[in-house]
């Protein structure tokens, strides 16, 4: 389905199906604040934003939204939206501050007492286990380069499932480890920001290792009924030419194969292992790993915001880097490397355009879902992460008018509900974000939320998108 056929199809009200999940996302170190108290440690994102440069507005999470102090008013804010779903992340250097061992009470009755008021409003808790935040103890000794990682997370998600697990129904192992892997040790834009392709890689295997161990230690102790997942931030992946066919099958393979596979089929793409034979030998991949890595799932969650565009590698821009924010209006729009490789770059793209600079194409998540339907077709989808951010300004009544926010999820839920009627298996769709927060290198910059949040008083202003989405949940359908 064309762009312009999603808008058409959103003219008129499009139904859900019945028992459709609706929810909006948040993520731990982007809300919370309080890195300090209560026995937290630091993360590698608390690390990482107080180091000069590495921030593009300067900013850092230690307050953000205030959420670890202001939760009950949040929660009242969920409970007005008609909120009937929140997905959000527990912050492994709060449970648990050396990464391993002694459990950190303090920071377990924090999460205990906001999934107790989510389900006393009648709100359903999806909680992820790892949302970027590794502790920093742990990268210390190496990061998700080190494969005793993977052992210190299922010992993390053991701990938690054992203390929230008989009241949250639904626990997603990783948020987008392809961010953790190719951006935080790949080409460094991301915490803990180091800049090796092979390191990359093996943090990516030791990632899924992670995921693997995680749904193990999760089935050993949730009840029967309880959900496993795991979230991945999927690609549609397209050449700047028709001579970049090469191209995009390598990038769809360090982008989208490499996580899929390995869950859904057991084996890492043949393809992928010999591009990458002169970065990394793959010796970091043991026997038994893919079998662990392979566990069943219940649900795969699907993040999606744009459509990349891509050309192969040549003499000419391996010699002309660009500048590091790429995505970024003021920064040259020439190609860019791609993550993790030496092989693909990535191509400006033709606007509309979020705030991020951000293609908006609400086709391409039509077409994302339907190609992941076609080739994993036994697997469930959720739609855990879709939105957009844009330039919100506070009128002198106080109000937010978002209207590109709200055109932004009208057409993207209405590519989601074509994608539904063509037969795809998705079940759900979490806005991102509830609150405006820290948005990681680009910190306090750039406003995703359908709540604004003042981040010098911490006030809450529910957008005009939030209404909008309030009605169409309780309708279950996008209204025309």
């Amino acid at each position: 389905m064309t762009t312009t056929e999603t808008q058409e199809a959103t003219a008129a009200s499009l139904e859900f199906p019945a028992g459709f999940v609706w929810g909006a996302a948040t993520a731990a170190y982007q809300i919370e604040g309080a890195v300090a108290e209560d026995g937290r440690a630091p993360s590698i994102w608390d690390t990482f934003s107080h180091t000069p440069g590495a921030i593009l507005d300067e900013t850092t999470g230690d307050v953000t939204a205030d959420h670890y102090h202001r939760w009950a008013e949040d929660v009242a804010i969920m409970a007005d939206l008609g909120l009937p779903t929140y997905r959000f992340s527990l912050a492994w250097p709060r449970i648990m501050p050396t990464g391993s061992g002694e459990v950190n009470q303090a920071g377990l009755d924090f999460y205990s007492r906001l999934v107790d008021a989510l389900l006393e409003r009648g709100i359903s808790p999806v909680a992820t286990l790892y949302h970027w935040d590794l502790p920093q103890t742990l990268q210390d000794a190496g990061g998700w380069a080190n494969r005793d990682t993977a052992a210190r997370f299922a010992e993390y998600a053991a701990a938690v499932a054992g203390a929230l697990g008989d009241r949250i129904p639904t626990f997603t192992t990783l948020n987008e480890p392809w961010c953790s892997a190719f951006l935080g040790y790949g080409n460094g834009l991301h915490a803990p920001g180091v800049t090796d392709r092979a390191t990359a890689l093996s943090a990516a295997h030791h990632l899924l290792l992670a995921h693997g161990l995680g749904v193990a230690a999760l089935r050993e102790t949730l009840p029967a009924a309880a959900q496993v997942a795991l979230t991945l931030n999927l690609f549609v992946v397209r050449g700047a030419s028709e001579s970049d066919g090469d191209a995009v099958r390598h990038v769809d393979g360090i982008a989208n194969r490499i996580f899929l596979d390995p869950v859904l089929r057991g084996a890492y793409p043949a393809d992928l292992i010999e591009d990458t034979r002169h970065i990394t030998d793959w010796t970091f991949v043991q026997d038994g790993d893919l079998a662990t890595i392979a566990a069943p799932i219940d649900v795969l969650g699907v993040n999606f915001y744009s459509p990349s565009l891509v050309t192969a590698a040549g003499e000419d821009l391996a010699a002309n880097p660009t500048r590091r924010w790429a995505n970024d209006p003021q920064a040259s729009d020439g190609p860019s490397p791609w993550p993790g490789t030496d092989l693909a770059y990535t191509v400006h793209q033709d606007g509309p355009y979020t705030a991020m600079h951000w293609r908006i194409e609400p086709g391409a998540l039509t077409e994302l879902l339907l190609r992941v339907h076609r080739d994993y077709p036994e697997t469930p989808l959720i739609i855990t992460e879709n939105g957009a951010a844009f330039d919100d300004v506070v009128d002198a009544s106080g109000a937010v008018h978002d209207s590109e926010r709200i055109a932004y999820l009208r057409t993207h839920l209405g590519a989601v509900n074509a994608a539904i009627r063509s037969g795809a298996d998705v079940r759900g769709y979490f806005v991102w974000s509830l609150l405006d927060n820290f948005e990681w290198a680009w910190g306090l910059s750039k406003r995703f939320g359908l709540v604004h949040v003042d981040y010098a008083t911490g006030q809450r202003r529910p957008k005009d998108s939030a209404r909008w989405y309030r009605n169409v949940i309780k309708a279950n359908a996008v209204p025309g």
